[in-house]
């Protein structure tokens, strides 16, 4: 019988918390969570907590869940050690340069599909021929989507709003850059339609916006697509969505061969 795989999860706020008790748990047979990474001290962690240095060490794969900033600093060290890594973070890998680096590493790396669905059709219907346009649009709570770069008018602004209010159009690689944790959507399309500049993105703070909002409308030449997605934010982080730490764990099970193994 084979050991089981070793893997260490990066980041112990809403998401990370989640993906650690469920391996904990025994969720995915065949897999051991060893270690949690956190920069600041876990209570009540099921295994213990060491430094980033000490998890590539002890472990076979790492689970991002920890941000952009964690992607940058410290992807080519874990996947320059031949570890296997799965991002959640999708917004880190907007750079072709610095993804390019990533990809010229031993380990194997997968970035989860987080909170968007049909990114198989998209991709297939790309490959057959490129998209005419794409626009992913988000609606999101206001309070959500207040940004420390954000003059405080702005920021009052969004947070208070009384009605839908456009805060952000542009490019998928502008938007992943401004709300790093609010628009990995657009990154994972930009990445299925393999055109970082073809998206377009319309993210909208509503106060009446019970349910995260994710709109995706694609144009070519072997159809349109227009699909909508709707997902209970975070309890503890209204900035993501309940769903992620499960796209992260079926990510995992993809990267292992395992899929269909989440209990």
């Amino acid at each position: 019988m084979s050991p089981d795989i070793r893997v260490s999860v990066i980041g112990h706020g809403s998401i990370g918390r989640t993906v650690a008790d469920r391996l904990f748990s025994g969720a995915m047979p065949g897999v051991t969570l060893v270690s949690i990474v956190d920069s600041a001290p876990v209570t009540n962690a099921p295994v213990p907590q060491v430094d980033l240095d000490k998890a590539i060490e002890i472990s076979d794969v790492l689970i991002e869940c920890a941000g952009q900033s964690v992607v940058f600093d410290h992807a080519e060290a874990i996947l320059g050690a031949g570890r296997g890594l799965v991002i959640s973070s999708a917004g880190a890998l907007s750079d072709p340069a610095f993804v390019a680096r990533l990809q010229a590493c031993p380990g194997r790396m997968l970035c989860t599909t987080g909170a968007v669905g049909g990114l198989d059709l998209l991709g297939a219907a790309s490959d057959a021929a490129p998209f005419d346009s794409v626009a992913v649009q988000t609606t999101k709570l206001p309070g959500s989507l207040v940004q420390s770069w954000m003059s405080e008018e702005r920021a009052d602004e969004v947070r208070s709003t009384q009605s839908a209010l456009t805060v952000f159009e542009g490019g998928a690689e502008e938007a992943s850059r401004l709300f790093p944790r609010s628009l990995n959507v657009a990154t994972a399309v930009s990445f299925a339609v393999s055109d970082r500049d073809l998206v377009q993105v319309k993210l909208i703070a509503d106060p009446a916006a019970t349910l995260t909002r994710h709109e995706v409308i694609a144009r070519g030449p072997v159809g349109n697509y227009q699909f909508t997605l709707e997902n209970l934010p975070s309890p503890e982080n209204p900035r993501t969505s309940a769903i992620v730490p499960f796209a992260v764990l079926r990510t995992l099970g993809v990267l292992l061969g395992r899929t269909g193994l989440i209990g």
